[in-house]
């Protein structure tokens, strides 16, 4: 077997749980193979390098062998080599750090947890220095 489709492809090397949800991504315009947006249904080659962009990162993969049976784990190596820049993982890294600051639509209110984190994280250090007991009473007098 010398070609596959890129749908059956990302789903036997484990790039993505499901063939459906790689047809998607396909659809979506996440997948490209050499540059070239990808449909589901697009056929790879040895030597093709396909670019996954799953946000905040896009990854890239070397196909080695095209197959379109789904393999165990230990074999994904033999089939395909990741080939992303080191620039993706530090940015995936920095979007885990500051993870709480951008929730995901549709997540809901924050927990109690999240807002003390996003409080601590927004509020200044120098902040808790100052006493802030006015006395206004001095003030009307002065007027």
């Amino acid at each position: 077997m010398s070609e596959a489709r890129i749908d059956k492809w990302m789903w036997a090397v484990r790039i993505f749980k499901t063939r459906t949800i790689a047809a998607e991504a396909c659809k979506k315009g996440r997948i490209s193979i050499n540059g070239a947006l990808a449909k589901a249904a697009r056929s790879v080659k040895p030597g093709d390098i396909i670019d996954v962009r799953k946000p905040p990162v896009t990854y890239s993969f070397k196909v080695l062998q095209p197959i379109e049976k789904r393999v165990g784990a230990k074999l994904v190596p033999e089939m395909m080599e990741n080939v992303t820049r080191p620039d993706q993982y530090e940015l995936l890294e920095m979007s885990r750090i500051s993870g709480f600051v951008n929730r995901a639509k549709g997540t809901g209110r924050p927990t109690k947890k999240d807002r003390r984190n996003l409080e601590e994280f927004t509020t200044p250090e120098f902040m808790d220095d100052f006493d802030f007991d006015f006395d206004f009473e001095d003030d009307e007098a002065d007027e």
